[in-house]
């Protein structure tokens, strides 16, 4: 929030003397008076300099430097049930989990979640410091680190040790939203939303996902759980999930934690949270009711990108795009762009962040 600082004018005894001793006392004395209101002038200015290096380090008042680390200090102390209990709105919360180089998609998707009216049911999950102050100075509240937080240096990479890390840790995140009784929409940041997507989570189904499988399937095609593939398990995207804080929901966040313990990153086995979360479904399937949302509303990157029969086809039921199926940050934005989904260069002031 911009803050402004008012100033009434001052009004300068040495220019303004209503009483001076004679013309000509008052002439002599008006320059070496000049010469020594500047000088005084310098003074301040280099003690205010002075004072900005040095108090924050001394504890200062908050007020007096809004954006220094110690006014951005009581963060590190703000806690998840604090956080989902401020942005939550009828029982929701929209949560995604994001680390510093992350920041300019984080902003792409906000904008176009504020465009279908959801942003302050935003929470972002913080992975470093970093994100949490840059979040929280822009837009107080809507942040959130949980500690430890991860190897920041390393937690974008795909297929790292860190990017695991970083990953794996979702599934407590969004436990720990359901057990104090929030429904929890989950969206990677490299989505964008063109229409809103809770009309589709409807009825009463404790977990809702995306197939990230790109063969185009019917538009009245099933909302069953899928069948497995080649590998023994279905393939169900883990960026796009909507629960109710059931006991079936809770039941299979239980799981995908069990999965992601027993098959932990190795050099050999780079593994990442979607195998773990496709094991914890079929796991559950009996237990918790699934539901699969339809593929023109929330297609892959894969197909939406790649087929444009299929998009032409399906135009205007198309309600959140993912920009996987591709790695790199550049490669990313790029087809964005060419997509005309790339929103931050030209309409930055639409997100609760501002430009970045």
């Amino acid at each position: 929030m911009s803050q402004f600082l008012h100033q009434r004018p001052l009004q300068n005894p040495f220019f303004s003397d209503p009483y001076p001793i004679s013309p000509r006392t008052s002439a002599s004395f008006q320059r070496p008076m000049f010469l020594l209101n500047r000088t005084t002038l310098l003074l301040l200015l280099s003690l205010l300099v002075i004072l900005g290096v040095i108090l924050p380090w001394l504890g200062a008042p908050q007020f007096l430097f809004p954006n220094t680390p110690s006014s951005l200090a009581k963060w590190r102390d703000y806690t998840l049930p604090q956080a989902a209990s401020f942005v939550a709105k009828n029982g929701t919360v929209i949560v995604c989990a994001v680390s510093q180089p992350y920041l300019p998609f984080l902003n792409n998707w906000l904008i176009s979640i504020t465009r279908q009216k959801h942003q302050d049911k935003v929470l972002v999950i913080a992975e470093d410091y970093a994100t949490l102050y840059t979040v929280n100075q822009k837009w107080p509240g809507h942040a959130v680190l949980v500690p430890p937080a991860p190897d920041s240096p390393t937690a974008h990479k795909f297929g790292s040790q860190g990017f695991f890390n970083f990953t794996s840790r979702r599934p407590r995140h969004l436990l720990h939203i359901l057990e104090l009784g929030y429904n929890v929409m989950y969206n990677d940041v490299d989505m964008v939303w063109l229409k809103d997507p809770f009309p589709y989570v409807n009825g009463n189904h404790d977990v809702y996902f995306t197939d990230d499988m790109t063969a185009v399937k019917p538009l009245d095609h099933s909302h069953d759980l899928p069948p497995p593939g080649k590998k023994g398990r279905p393939y169900i995207c883990s960026c796009m999930i909507y629960m109710r804080p059931t006991a079936g929901a809770k039941l299979v966040m239980k799981k995908w934690i069990e999965e992601l313990q027993a098959e932990p990153w190795s050099r050999a086995k780079k593994a990442n949270d979607q195998p773990g979360f496709n094991w914890a479904l079929m796991k559950t399937a009996g237990q918790a009711d699934l539901y699969l949302l339809p593929q023109a509303a929330f297609p892959t990157g894969g197909l939406y990108f790649k087929n444009k029969t299929w998009v032409k086809e399906t135009k205007g039921m198309h309600a959140i795009i993912h920009n996987n199926y591709i790695i790199g940050f550049e490669k990313k934005i790029k087809r964005f762009h060419d997509f005309g989904l790339w929103l931050v260069d030209d309409h930055a002031e639409e997100s609760p962040l501002g430009r970045l």
